[in-house]
């Protein structure tokens, strides 16, 4: 069994809220010849709770077989100081030997970009253990800060980081992007198209069971799931709430809130302030519930801030994927010209930021008769189940893993072994 290394400071088991993408594609991994172990922090990104035992430095944890190396990391609830220690100290503690010991020597390593010191770890990893790097591009730093408004393109910051980016695109073997037009952006870096590879987010489709909508309960359900930060947009999705709150019919429409995050008290008391008994928070559910509340909804939103540049090489938000997986019609307030919702011809469009047109689409899909929900969701299910069904992109990544380690060996010669 060959052995690779997953570097993602924020992996966690599909028991937590949050991100599972390498979980899953750990699992179908293992179908096709490859051990995955998943590195990762002991601090949960979404709720800032421990997965590490008491007095332990680090510890590996099993689920479903599946192992993760916990790092114990510092605590953090915003983004700020305590949070850039947090990242720190994960990367650190991945370059000390005393950490990784334990666990077999990789063939591959992947560094996961969610932020990139985990991938600079990555790259100093692969060249003590002389093994390929793979180096896996979720966001584009420091672009997506620039576009976010986080930092300017011309501030030390962004320049540090952009040293940085070209650094671990040119150290890489292959690099793997869950944006579908990232290709766009990194071939601009003078990178070879040719090692960049397109693993989408996706769904274990096995765990959505197929369940009928709900019909003749009277209460239309409108679920979001996930983070409540700033860029999410929510605030604009509560205004819309207001505006249908005085009309007459939508007084049988519910939207459930359901996750957490830094804007989630600020969010709350706006609506009371505006006096809402149509809106309802919810705490996060860990991802293996997600399927069973999932089939109690009516349909699904989805909001992104009118930041069209940060979006203009795709989107691949996992709540998008579970949605579709339940067979349900999704909202989506957007200003891009493609998404997935339209693609898959699963739901309806509307532009960004404005609670106006939002109200008016959620009282369309309220109104709309049953056998037109059920179409809209029947197509975003069979968009999952060509596109992104994990136990297919398992063996995507195994391909591109055998690959690189084939290239790898094949690069060997007598004088250097």
């Amino acid at each position: 069994m060959k052995i690779v290394w997953i570097l993602n400071h924020y992996a966690v088991f599909p028991t937590s809220p949050g991100g599972t993408r390498h979980y899953y594609l750990a699992k179908y991994l293992y179908e096709n010849g490859w051990k995955a172990y998943i590195i990762t922090a002991s601090i949960e990104h979404n709720t800032g709770n421990s997965l590490i035992s008491k007095n332990k430095k680090y510890e590996v944890k099993y689920y479903n077989e599946i192992p993760f190396l916990l790092l114990r990391t510092p605590k953090y609830k915003t983004n700020n100081l305590k949070r850039i220690w947090n990242i720190f100290s994960y990367t650190i503690k991945v370059l000390l030997p005393q950490y990784t010991k334990i666990l077999p020597k990789p063939d591959v390593i992947i560094g996961s970009q969610v932020h990139p010191f985990a991938a600079l770890a990555g790259v100093l990893l692969s060249r003590r253990y002389h093994v390929p790097f793979i180096f896996e591009v979720r966001d584009l730093w420091p672009q997506s800060l620039i576009d976010m408004g986080s930092i300017t393109s011309h501030s030390m910051q962004a320049k540090i980081l952009r040293l940085l980016e070209r650094w671990l695109y040119n150290n890489a073997q292959c690099i793997v992007t869950t944006l579908p037009r990232a290709s766009d952006y990194i071939t601009n870096l003078g990178i070879s198209e040719n090692k960049i590879k397109y693993i989408p987010n996706g769904v274990d489709i096995e765990e959505f069971p197929l369940s009928p909508p709900h019909e003749g309960q009277g209460l239309f359900k409108l679920m979001y799931f996930g983070a409540h930060g700033s860029a999410n947009d929510l605030e604009h999705l509560i205004d819309a709430m207001a505006v249908l709150k005085d009309k007459k019919f939508s007084r049988n429409i519910k939207l459930y809130l359901i996750g957490d995050g830094p804007l989630k008290e600020k969010l709350m008391q706006k609506t009371n302030d505006l006096h809402l008994n149509n809106v309802v928070f919810q705490d996060p559910i860990p991802k293996n519930e997600i399927p069973y509340i999932a089939s109690k909804a009516d349909a699904f939103v989805i909001m992104v801030r009118d930041l069209p540049g940060l979006y203009r090489y795709g989107i691949s938000m996992n709540k998008i994927f579970d949605y579709m997986s339940a067979g349900r019609p999704i909202l989506i307030a957007i200003n891009i010209s493609e998404n997935p919702i339209e693609k898959a011809c699963c739901g309806i469009t509307v532009n960004a930021e404005n609670p106006e047109k939002l109200a008016d689409a959620i009282e369309q899909l309220s109104s709309m008769p049953q056998y037109k929900l059920i179409e809209l969701g029947d197509n975003g299910r069979k968009y999952i189940e060509k596109n992104h069904n994990y136990k297919m992109l398992g063996g995507v990544l195994a391909d591109i893993l055998d690959g690189v380690l084939m290239k790898a060996s094949n690069q060997i010669t007598p004088e250097n072994t």
